[in-house]
């Protein structure tokens, strides 16, 4: 078994579960502003639009074709606007209602606690992730994360976005390790895994859902429970 030093983490969707946390925030949401009264769409209807085209824009944003700023002012327009409301009707307060929201929201992935707990005296464990710095702490804090980590490093703090081998070389300089002694755990295989390949880099795919990986070669491990961990580490 090979040896590791340090462990670098994705947040969300690996450590942090965004999805049941942002389902119930939008749920709130609908009803903070009443979204109801325009007898267009039911919350139901509005957590999938939201989804899809919060996922679109996610994609361009990490492929560098929008920024932060595009993301959080159009996807609330896009997903309303797409569900008949007019512009005007966009309540202009929902997307940082969103985040203020969304960041406080403390649900994690099962095991997450157990399995951090046992890699930390073993391992210097390190969250990389490209969310929003703002967001991310609060997230990290709220959750009661933030013990575990030596280091949070997003790709605001550096300029970088995974999958850019600039961001991993910004990782690896920060904490003083080479590539072989570092593992990867995250669950998008374009930013976590190609790009933690690319940088000589071992990396775990989190695959909860177990969906067919299309990436070749394979990733040098996968999950599909954080506890697996602690049979590889």
């Amino acid at each position: 078994m090979k040896t590791y030093s340090h462990i670098l983490f994705d947040l969300d969707h690996t450590l942090w579960d965004f999805e049941k946390n942002s389902e119930e925030t939008l749920y709130a949401l609908y009803d903070q502003f009443d979204l109801g009264r325009h007898e267009k769409f039911d919350s139901d209807s509005f957590y999938r639009k939201y989804k899809f085209v919060n996922k679109r824009l996610w994609d361009l944003y990490h492929r560098g074709k929008i920024d932060q700023k595009e993301l959080r002012d159009t996807r609330f327009y896009k997903t309303l606007m797409g569900l008949g409301l007019q512009h005007h009707e966009v309540p202009k307060e929902i997307s940082r209602a969103y985040t203020d929201l969304c960041s406080t929201k403390t649900a994690v992935f099962p095991f997450a606690h157990e399995v951090l707990a046992y890699l930390q005296p073993k391992y210097g464990l390190h969250i990389v992730t490209n969310g929003f710095k703002d967001m991310q702490y609060m997230k990290i804090t709220g959750s009661n994360l933030n013990s575990y980590f030596q280091e949070v490093i997003t790709s605001e703090c550096c300029g970088y976005k995974k999958p850019d081998k600039r961001l991993f070389s910004y990782v690896l300089e920060r904490i003083n390790v080479k590539p072989a002694e570092c593992l990867m755990i995250g669950d998008n295989l374009e930013c976590d895994i190609e790009g933690a390949r690319a940088s000589g880099i071992d990396q775990v795919y989190f695959n909860p859902d177990k969906i067919k990986a299309k990436l070749r070669p394979k990733p040098t491990y996968e999950i599909h429970c954080l506890s697996q961990l602690m049979e590889i580490l």
